[in-house]
């Protein structure tokens, strides 16, 4: 395929805006791109498609969801408004060990159908490519099916999913108060398993105050890095654990959420090229005050991703460009970060280098947009100008 008469944000160097362009595909890859007065003659008896200056932009990739799970927590919502904070509604029974009876109770098939409803509304904000969390069911087997549901999701749909264990989201009540037995006897376990059985392609976990401390996850992530998975850290999310600089230490890919960040963190990550993945769905539902470090992390060059973390307790939020407007006007990043921040930067956020930028041997997903700039993306209040989705080189609108 060819399109042609595009406007392209390639995010090879910011927007990298080439007016009147077009781009070349073979098979699922992208094999030229750039203005259409420089289109090479082996090109033009390709089929084309002519986007009538539409905007294309790299596939958009939401880099951290938990898009699997059963159940809700309107209730939980209730609550908050009434005055629960966060933390009470989990100290309390609620929260996501909620979500994890409901979770328990499902079957893989039922969680597969719920995930669809979900991926099929991120797939409406033009997104291509997504992660995936384990999380709610911390017994070996429900974290097993939560994975062996999110690697069937691209049976259904034409999206590419990642899928990271996060048996270390919570401490379950059979396990309260011990959660070194929890890492042990469950995380660990299950981490082994799913490895086995090619599950997993990332390990995550949950540092906070609420859950585990960098000391009680050292096992885990050592036995990641044995089993040659990388790493990613939920870090100061509602206080400071020292999470982002001991995610660094071990490598990580990325640190996320971060709202009370530290310098010595920022550091860490700056030095090991760390991705801080911002989610201001989670800042929003929860009416957090603190606002992540934005300004110290752009001095810093810490590359910035922007996800959903849809989920459904602190972040039911299904549209990855409503997230890049918040990110936008809650955080103040430029809607060029936010844009780098769903592309090139969250594939790096992933381990990923063959997405996330339109330029030649790349993969061919691509979004094409009813607008004529790369600002209207996140200029919009859910409102996605999505015209169509190029997925590995086929038109899948």
């Amino acid at each position: 395929m060819l399109l042609t008469h595009a406007t392209l944000a390639t995010m090879t160097a910011g927007y990298g805006l080439i007016r009147d362009a077009a781009v070349a595909l073979d098979g699922d890859r992208i094999a030229w791109t750039g203005p259409m007065a420089d289109l090479p003659a082996e090109h033009s008896g390709q089929t084309t498609l002519n986007v009538q200056g539409r905007l294309i932009t790299p596939g958009l990739i939401d880099c951290h969801t938990h898009a699997v799970h059963a159940g809700h927590r309107a209730a939980e919502f209730e609550m908050r408004l009434q005055g629960a904070s966060y933390e009470e509604i989990a100290r309390s029974g609620g929260g996501i060990l909620s979500t994890v009876t409901a979770t328990r109770a499902a079957s893989e098939a039922e969680l597969l159908a719920f995930a669809l409803t979900r991926i099929d509304q991120l797939m409406a904000s033009g997104v291509t490519t997504v992660e995936v969390k384990s999380g709610y069911g911390l017994t070996v087997e429900d974290e097993l099916k939560m994975l062996r549901a999110a690697r069937r999701i691209p049976d259904r749909k034409p999206i590419n999913v990642l899928t990271t264990h996060l048996a270390a989201h919570a401490i379950p009540p059979e396990y309260k108060g011990k959660p070194k037995a929890y890492i042990s006897e469950v995380a660990i376990p299950s981490l082994r398993t799913g490895q086995a059985e090619g599950l997993i392609d990332a390990v995550d976990a949950f540092c906070e105050t609420i859950a585990f401390s960098t000391e009680d996850l050292a096992p885990l992530f050592a036995e990641a890095r044995a089993l040659g998975l990388p790493v990613k850290l939920h870090a100061e999310q509602l206080s400071d654990q020292g999470g982002a600089a001991f995610a660094a230490r071990h490598g990580a890919l990325s640190a996320d959420h971060l709202e009370y960040l530290s310098p010595e963190g920022i550091a860490a990550m700056a030095a090991t090229g760390t991705v801080a993945v911002i989610l201001p769905g989670a800042f929003y539902t929860l009416r957090e005050t603190q606002l992540p470090p934005i300004a110290a992390l752009r001095a810093a060059g810490v590359p910035m991703a922007v996800a959903t973390d849809l989920n459904p307790g602190s972040s039911p939020l299904a549209s990855l460009t409503l997230a890049m407007n918040m990110a936008c006007t809650l955080f103040r990043l430029t809607p060029e970060e936010a844009l780098l921040g769903t592309t090139a930067h969250a594939a790096r956020a992933l381990g990923l280098k063959d997405r996330g930028r339109i330029a030649p041997s790349l993969r061919a997903d691509l979004c094409i947009w009813d607008a004529d700039h790369p600002a209207e993306l996140s200029y919009r209040i859910g409102a996605t100008p999505l015209h169509a989705r190029i997925f590995g080189g086929l038109l899948v609108a």
